[in-house]
C-alpha cells in the first residue's frame, strides 16, 4: 500500500477528528483519577499482582493520547495519532480494571458489583496492549507497512488477540479473586492450547513488527530517516535508563519500586514524545546533535565517576581507616583531579564519537587542522587561494563558492 493509496479515517480538514482525538485523551486521562484514588486504599504487595507499576505505567501512557491527539490535530489521515491514542485509552481502561476489581474483592468484597467479570478481564490486558505496540511499530512513520510482505503482521496482530480472549473464556466460571493473585491459574485443554497460541502469537507479532523496523531504517533515507532516529533513540534511552535507575538506587540504599516506576513512568512518555516530533517534523534534524551529545557526555560521567571511585577507593585504603573512608583532602584531591581531566577527556571522547558516528563532521575538522598547518607554511597567493576553495567546498559543501580578495591599500604620500 502507497502513501496515496492510505485509506483516510476521517477528512484531514474535519474537525470532528481533533476533537474525538481529544476527547479519547480527556477520558484517558480522567480514567486514571479513580484508579489512583482506589490505589491508595488498598494493599500495594503481599499476593496482588498488581501493584504501583501498572498504575505508574498507565500515568505514563496518558502523555501517548496527547501526543496522539496533536498528531490526529494536523494529519487525521496518520493512523500513528490513533494508535496512540488507542494505547492511552487502552492502558488507562486496563488500570482502572484492575484497581475496580481489587476494592471489590479484597479491600471491601461485595462493595463494587460487577468486580468479578473486571478481574476475569485482566488476565487477557496484555494482548491489546501488546498489539497496539506492534501496529504501532509496523506502520511508523508513514502510515503504512514497508511493504505488502509485511502485512501478515497485521493480521496475526488482530488473530493472537482474538485466540488469547478465546483461551481466556475457560477461566470465565473461576472469575474472582484468583485472577488478582500472582499465580494466575492457567487456562486447560483446548482453551489452554489456544490462549498459548495467542499467547505467542503476541509476542512473534511484536518482535515481527520491531524487525520491520529495522529494517526500514536500513532502507530509508533523508526524513523518513530521520523521523526513525528518533524513535530508536527514545526505546534505546528508555532500554538503557531503567536498570541504570535501579542499579543507582541499589548503590545509595535506596529499594524503592515507586522510584523505578516513577523513572519508569517518565521514560514511557518520552516515546510518544519522540514520535510526535518526528510525525509532525518539529526540529527533525536535532536528533543528530542529541545522539552526538547523549553519547559524549554519557560516556564521558561514566569515565570521569570511574576515575573518581578508583581514586577515592586507592586512596581510601592507602589512608584511611579500617573501614576504608578516606581524609577529606583525599576527596578534594580526587575532585580536584577529575575536574582538571574534564576538557581534555571530553576532547578525545568527542573526537572518538564522531570519528565513529559523525564521520563527515571528523573529516571536517581533520580537513581544517590540515589546511591551518599549511597555511603557516605557504607563502603564494594564488595557491593558498585554490587550497583554501578546496577546503568550503569539502567541509561546508555549498552549492557554488567564490573566493574575493580585497586589494591591499596604497600608502599614502605623506606616509613615505
Amino acid at each position: 500500500m502507497s502513501a496515496s493509496e492510505r485509506v483516510e479515517l476521517l477528512p484531514r480538514h474535519s474537525t470532528v477528528a481533533p476533537r474525538l482525538a481529544g476527547t479519547l485523551w480527556v477520558v484517558s486521562a480522567l480514567l486514571l483519577v479513580p484508579a489512583l484514588v482506589l490505589n491508595l486504599r488498598r494493599p500495594q504487595y503481599g499476593e496482588i499482582s498488581f501493584t504501583t507499576g501498572e498504575l505508574a505505567l498507565g500515568l505514563g501512557f496518558v502523555a501517548f493520547g496527547w501526543f496522539g491527539a496533536l498528531i490526529v490535530s494536523r494529519d487525521a489521515g496518520n493512523p500513528i495519532g490513533w494508535l496512540l491514542c488507542a494505547l492511552s485509552m487502552a492502558s488507562s481502561l486496563n488500570a482502572l480494571s484492575s484497581e475496580y476489581a481489587i476494592y471489590g474483592l479484597i479491600v471491601r468484597p461485595g462493595a463494587a458489583p460487577g468486580a468479578a467479570a473486571l478481574a476475569w478481564t485482566t488476565v487477557w490486558q496484555f494482548a491489546p496492549l501488546f498489539g497496539l505496540l506492534a501496529l504501532l511499530l509496523l506502520l511508523f512513520p508513514t502510515g503504512h507497512p514497508i511493504s505488502s510482505r509485511w502485512r501478515w503482521v497485521l493480521w496475526l496482530t488482530v488473530a493472537a488477540n482474538v485466540l488469547v480472549v478465546v483461551g481466556a473464556l475457560s477461566l470465565w466460571p473461576q472469575r474472582g479473586v484468583a485472577m488478582l493473585r500472582i499465580d494466575v491459574p492457567d487456562p486447560v485443554g483446548l482453551f489452554g492450547l489456544v490462549y498459548n497460541l495467542g499467547e505467542w502469537g503476541v509476542i512473534v507479532a511484536a518482535v515481527a513488527a520491531a524487525a520491520s523496523l529495522v529494517v526500514r531504517f536500513r532502507r530509508a533515507r533523508g526524513i523518513e530517516r530521520q523521523q526513525l532516529k528518533w524513535l530508536l533513540y527514545a526505546a534505546v534511552m528508555f532500554g538503557v535508563a531503567i536498570p541504570l535507575v535501579s542499579i543507582v538506587l541499589a548503590g545509595l540504599g535506596v529499594s524503592s519500586e515507586l522510584a523505578v516506576d516513577a523513572v519508569g513512568a517518565v521514560l514511557v512518555a518520552g516515546l510518544p514524545a519522540a514520535l510526535g516530533v518526528a510525525i509532525l517534523k518539529y526540529r527533525l534534524y536535532d536528533i543528530d546533535r542529541i545522539i552526538n551529545r547523549t553519547l559524549v557526555y554519557g560516556l564521558l560521567t561514566a569515565t570521569l565517576g570511574l576515575a573518581y571511585a578508583g581514586v577515592v577507593l586507592v586512596l581510601g585504603q592507602l589512608f584511611g581507616e579500617v573501614g576504608g573512608n578516606p581524609p577529606s583532602w583525599a576527596v578534594a584531591g580526587a575532585t580536584l583531579t577529575v575536574a582538571a581531566l574534564f576538557q581534555p577527556t571530553r576532547r578525545r571522547i568527542q573526537q572518538a564519537v564522531d570519528r565513529r558516528f559523525n564521520r563527515r563532521r571528523y573529516d571536517a575538522a581533520r580537513t581544517v587542522e590540515a589546511f591551518s598547518a599549511r597555511l603557516r607554511e605557504q607563502v603564494d597567493l594564488d595557491t593558498l587561494s585554490t587550497e583554501l576553495l578546496g577546503v568550503v567546498d569539502q567541509t561546508m559543501q555549498p552549492t557554488t563558492v567564490s573566493l574575493w580578495l580585497r586589494p591591499a591599500p596604497q600608502a599614502s604620500p605623506h606616509g613615505q
